[in-house]
Protein backbone atom coordinates (compact mmCIF):
# COMPACT_ATOMS: atom_id res chain seq x y z
CA UNK A 1 0.00 0.00 0.00
CA UNK A 2 1.16 3.66 -0.72
CA UNK A 3 0.49 6.99 -0.24
CA UNK A 4 0.33 9.98 -2.30
CA UNK A 5 2.62 12.95 -1.80
CA UNK A 6 3.18 16.02 -3.71
CA UNK A 7 6.81 16.91 -2.50
CA UNK A 8 10.19 17.76 -4.00
CA UNK A 9 12.92 15.37 -3.05
CA UNK A 10 16.89 15.24 -4.67
CA UNK A 11 19.02 12.26 -5.49
CA UNK A 12 21.89 11.61 -2.70
CA UNK A 13 25.08 12.81 -3.56
CA UNK A 14 26.57 9.89 -2.58
CA UNK A 15 25.90 7.84 -5.79
CA UNK A 16 23.70 7.77 -9.15
CA UNK A 17 20.67 5.98 -9.38
CA UNK A 18 18.35 4.61 -11.88
CA UNK A 19 14.91 5.35 -12.66
CA UNK A 20 12.87 2.04 -13.57
CA UNK A 21 9.26 1.59 -15.03
CA UNK A 22 7.96 -0.52 -12.15
CA UNK A 23 8.84 -1.33 -8.85
CA UNK A 24 11.70 -3.70 -8.50
CA UNK A 25 15.13 -4.21 -10.05
CA UNK A 26 13.08 -6.89 -12.80
CA UNK A 27 11.46 -3.66 -14.58
CA UNK A 28 13.46 -2.04 -17.46
CA UNK A 29 15.84 0.40 -16.15
CA UNK A 30 14.45 4.21 -18.09
CA UNK A 31 17.49 6.66 -17.35
CA UNK A 32 19.94 6.86 -14.66
CA UNK A 33 20.02 9.82 -12.37
CA UNK A 34 23.02 11.82 -11.34
CA UNK A 35 23.71 12.81 -8.01
CA UNK A 36 21.46 16.14 -7.18
CA UNK A 37 18.74 15.51 -9.57
CA UNK A 38 15.74 17.20 -8.32
CA UNK A 39 12.45 15.33 -8.86
CA UNK A 40 8.80 15.83 -7.70
CA UNK A 41 7.70 12.43 -5.22
CA UNK A 42 4.11 11.71 -7.18
CA UNK A 43 3.99 8.23 -4.66
CA UNK A 44 5.74 6.20 -2.08
CA UNK A 45 5.03 2.54 -1.17
CA UNK A 46 5.24 0.74 1.85
CA UNK A 47 8.20 -1.38 -0.09
CA UNK A 48 10.85 1.34 -0.18
CA UNK A 49 9.82 2.92 -3.93
CA UNK A 50 8.69 5.96 -4.78
CA UNK A 51 7.14 7.00 -8.24
CA UNK A 52 8.72 10.31 -8.82
CA UNK A 53 8.81 12.73 -12.20
CA UNK A 54 12.09 14.93 -13.51
CA UNK A 55 11.45 18.77 -14.31
CA UNK A 56 11.49 17.49 -18.16
CA UNK A 57 8.07 15.10 -17.19
CA UNK A 58 10.61 11.40 -17.07
CA UNK A 59 8.35 9.81 -14.65
CA UNK A 60 9.47 6.48 -13.02
CA UNK A 61 10.09 4.36 -9.67
CA UNK A 62 13.37 4.59 -7.82
CA UNK A 63 14.71 3.53 -4.43
CA UNK A 64 13.41 5.81 -1.57
CA UNK A 65 16.21 5.45 0.42
CA UNK A 66 18.39 7.19 -1.94
CA UNK A 67 16.20 10.57 -2.07
CA UNK A 68 16.68 13.25 0.29
CA UNK A 69 14.75 16.74 1.25
CA UNK A 70 18.36 19.04 0.57
CA UNK A 71 19.54 19.30 -2.78
CA UNK A 72 23.55 17.82 -3.02
CA UNK A 73 26.01 18.98 -1.05
CA UNK A 74 28.43 19.87 -4.05
CA UNK A 75 25.10 21.64 -5.48
CA UNK A 76 24.71 23.39 -2.11
CA UNK A 77 28.51 24.44 -2.21
CA UNK A 78 28.18 26.02 -5.64
CA UNK A 79 25.52 28.11 -4.82
CA UNK A 80 26.82 29.03 -1.76
CA UNK A 81 30.14 29.97 -4.15
CA UNK A 82 28.09 32.04 -6.37
CA UNK A 83 25.94 33.48 -3.13
CA UNK A 84 29.67 34.83 -1.79
CA UNK A 85 30.86 35.57 -5.79
CA UNK A 86 27.67 37.62 -5.75
CA UNK A 87 27.95 39.06 -2.25
CA UNK A 88 31.59 40.09 -3.41
CA UNK A 89 30.08 41.61 -6.41
CA UNK A 90 27.97 43.70 -3.94
CA UNK A 91 30.39 44.47 -1.84
CA UNK A 92 32.35 45.66 -3.94
CA UNK A 93 29.85 48.03 -5.47
CA UNK A 94 29.28 48.77 -2.18
CA UNK A 95 32.49 50.20 -1.35
CA UNK A 96 32.66 52.17 -4.78
CA UNK A 97 29.46 53.69 -3.92
CA UNK A 98 31.25 54.79 -0.51
CA UNK A 99 34.02 55.81 -1.89
CA UNK A 100 32.03 58.12 -4.46
CA UNK A 101 29.51 59.19 -1.24
CA UNK A 102 32.90 60.28 0.94
CA UNK A 103 33.98 62.05 -2.20
CA UNK A 104 30.68 64.12 -2.58
CA UNK A 105 30.65 64.46 1.31
CA UNK A 106 34.20 65.79 0.82
CA UNK A 107 32.78 68.18 -2.03
CA UNK A 108 29.50 68.71 0.36
CA UNK A 109 31.76 69.68 3.00
CA UNK A 110 33.94 72.35 1.07
CA UNK A 111 30.58 73.88 -0.37
CA UNK A 112 29.60 74.06 3.20
CA UNK A 113 32.66 75.76 4.46
CA UNK A 114 32.29 77.97 1.44
CA UNK A 115 28.57 78.84 1.96
CA UNK A 116 29.81 79.53 5.60
CA UNK A 117 32.10 82.11 4.93
CA UNK A 118 30.03 83.47 2.54
CA UNK A 119 26.98 83.88 5.16
CA UNK A 120 29.34 85.56 7.45
CA UNK A 121 30.46 88.08 5.22
CA UNK A 122 27.13 88.87 4.01
CA UNK A 123 26.26 89.08 7.73
CA UNK A 124 29.10 91.62 8.16
CA UNK A 125 27.50 93.43 4.73
CA UNK A 126 24.36 93.71 6.02
CA UNK A 127 25.39 94.91 9.92
CA UNK A 128 27.15 97.30 7.46
CA UNK A 129 23.86 98.23 5.01
CA UNK A 130 21.88 98.37 8.77
CA UNK A 131 24.42 101.19 9.83
CA UNK A 132 24.14 102.97 6.55
CA UNK A 133 20.44 102.41 6.99
CA UNK A 134 20.73 104.27 10.19
CA UNK A 135 22.43 106.95 9.51
CA UNK A 136 20.52 107.52 6.41
CA UNK A 137 17.48 107.68 8.52
CA UNK A 138 19.54 109.87 10.83
CA UNK A 139 20.46 112.05 8.44
CA UNK A 140 16.66 112.27 6.60
CA UNK A 141 15.49 113.43 9.92
CA UNK A 142 18.98 115.90 10.57
CA UNK A 143 17.46 117.14 6.99
CA UNK A 144 13.64 117.20 7.76
CA UNK A 145 14.53 119.22 10.80
CA UNK A 146 17.30 121.58 8.48
CA UNK A 147 14.37 122.25 6.33
CA UNK A 148 11.45 122.84 8.77
CA UNK A 149 14.42 125.21 10.27
CA UNK A 150 15.45 126.99 6.87
CA UNK A 151 11.76 127.55 6.15
CA UNK A 152 10.81 128.89 10.00
CA UNK A 153 14.43 131.34 9.10
CA UNK A 154 12.36 132.31 5.79
CA UNK A 155 9.51 132.97 7.61
CA UNK A 156 11.34 135.51 9.86
CA UNK A 157 13.93 136.70 6.98
CA UNK A 158 10.42 137.59 4.76
CA UNK A 159 8.95 139.15 8.40
CA UNK A 160 12.39 141.55 8.72
CA UNK A 161 12.36 142.33 5.11
CA UNK A 162 8.88 143.75 5.49
CA UNK A 163 9.48 145.37 9.14
CA UNK A 164 12.47 146.87 6.91
CA UNK A 165 10.44 148.15 4.49
CA UNK A 166 8.49 149.49 6.69
CA UNK A 167 10.90 151.43 8.20
CA UNK A 168 12.45 152.82 5.07
CA UNK A 169 8.82 153.93 4.44
CA UNK A 170 8.18 155.64 7.60
CA UNK A 171 11.50 156.81 7.74
CA UNK A 172 11.42 158.61 4.56
CA UNK A 173 7.93 160.07 5.83
CA UNK A 174 9.67 161.34 8.82
CA UNK A 175 12.89 162.95 6.65
CA UNK A 176 9.89 164.17 4.59
CA UNK A 177 8.17 166.08 7.81
CA UNK A 178 11.46 167.05 9.09
CA UNK A 179 12.44 168.77 5.69
CA UNK A 180 8.64 170.26 5.22
CA UNK A 181 9.31 171.45 9.23
CA UNK A 182 12.75 173.20 8.59
CA UNK A 183 11.49 174.55 5.18
CA UNK A 184 8.05 176.14 7.11
CA UNK A 185 10.64 177.64 9.83
CA UNK A 186 13.13 178.95 8.08
CA UNK A 187 9.92 180.45 6.05
CA UNK A 188 8.60 181.51 9.40
CA UNK A 189 11.98 183.11 10.61
CA UNK A 190 12.38 184.78 7.32
CA UNK A 191 9.23 186.98 7.58
CA UNK A 192 9.74 187.13 11.41
CA UNK A 193 13.07 188.54 11.46
CA UNK A 194 12.56 191.64 9.03
CA UNK A 195 9.58 192.93 11.03
CA UNK A 196 11.82 192.85 13.99
CA UNK A 197 14.36 194.90 12.77
CA UNK A 198 11.87 197.62 11.42
CA UNK A 199 10.54 197.54 14.62
CA UNK A 200 13.74 198.30 16.86
CA UNK A 201 14.66 200.21 13.47
CA UNK A 202 11.21 202.60 14.23
CA UNK A 203 12.24 202.76 17.95
CA UNK A 204 15.17 203.96 17.54
CA UNK A 205 13.74 206.57 14.84
CA UNK A 206 11.32 207.71 17.61
CA UNK A 207 13.72 208.55 20.12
Amino acid sequence: MGSALADTRYVSDRLEIVMRTGKGTEFRIKRSLPSGTQLEVLETTNDGYSRVITNRGSEGWVISRYLMKMPAARDRVTAIEQQLTQLASENKTLKQNLSELRTQKGGIDQERSKLSQSNQQIAKELEKIKRTAHNAITLDEENKQLKTSSVAYERQIQTLQQENEGLKDRTGRDWFMVGAGVSLLGIIVGLIIPRIRWRKKSSWDTL
